[in-house]
């Protein structure tokens, strides 16, 4: 039992340390500037394709329930104005962060996996370096860097939806006049409640995108392996995103407050 046991967290540490050897190489083939920019924007418009009719209407139906619950709440104490400046900080400093990326994790980073797994397991990778061509450069590389510039584009996307649906809601059902709604909202945004947002994301895209990748590369098992490789990558991505928003969250309000 107890060899099992350190047989296990064994294990666990070199793959930790897999992984990190493998986001130092990701950075040092990026720090060289041997970036094929090409397949970076074929790679953002297909991460960008797979998520953005999901994200636009999960963010869409998000706001108008946040502004419905906030509605509810706060006509019970008189305080039904604040409707548009809870519904605007809280996709701006939170929702709309977290949920895309985690939509995002699950579709396009699960094709990142499933691409790479697939390549892995019919042996396309080994053959890019008997081609001497660096993997990691040619593969890797631009999926990685099209998760960083993407998530961030689709979670503004999200905030500008989600604020929309919650002022159709706030209109349509509360009666609080549009000009005033969208006047409010204005006036309750800061530039740190929109820019602490987008630091989650960035460090959001940068785990997504590490993670995805690393458990594609290293598929193995074949078909069934894709799939188990997938699913994890997946799974550790969504408790990645939630453990360093905690973090993150805790260190931008001990900043900026």
């Amino acid at each position: 039992m107890i060899t099992r046991v350190l047989d296990n967290v064994r294990s666990r540490l070199t793959h930790m340390g897999e992984a990190i050897f493998f986001l130092g190489e990701i950075l040092r083939v990026i720090g060289r500037g041997k970036v094929r920019f090409n397949e970076v924007l074929n790679q953002m418009y297909a991460q960008g394709v797979q998520s953005i009719v999901i994200v636009i209407l999960t963010s869409f139906a998000s706001g108008m329930v946040l502004a419905l619950q906030a509605t509810i709440t706060l006509q019970r104490f008189g305080a039904q104005e604040f409707v548009a400046r809870l519904v605007a900080l809280s996709l701006l400093r939170e929702l709309s962060p977290v949920f895309t990326s985690l939509i995002f994790s699950g579709k396009a980073g699960a094709g990142i996996t499933a691409e790479l797994g697939t390549m892995n397991t019919h042996e396309q990778i080994q053959a890019t370096r008997a081609l001497g061509v660096n993997p990691v450069e040619f593969l890797v590389v631009p999926r990685f860097l099209a998760c960083v510039l993407v998530l961030p584009v689709l979670v503004v996307i999200s905030e500008i939806v989600g604020i929309f649906g919650g002022y159709m809601i706030a209109v349509s059902q509360a009666h609080i006049p549009g000009v005033f709604y969208v006047h409010n909202t204005m006036e309750a945004v800061d530039y740190v409640d929109f820019f602490s947002g987008l630091i989650k994301v960035f460090f959001f895209s940068v785990i997504i995108g590490w993670i995805c990748c690393y458990q594609g590369f290293y598929t193995k098992g074949g078909a069934m392996g894709v799939g188990q490789f997938t699913t994890r990558a997946v799974a550790y991505s969504y408790i990645a995103v939630i453990i360093s928003d905690v973090v993150l969250t805790k260190i931008i309000l001990t900043i900026w407050g």
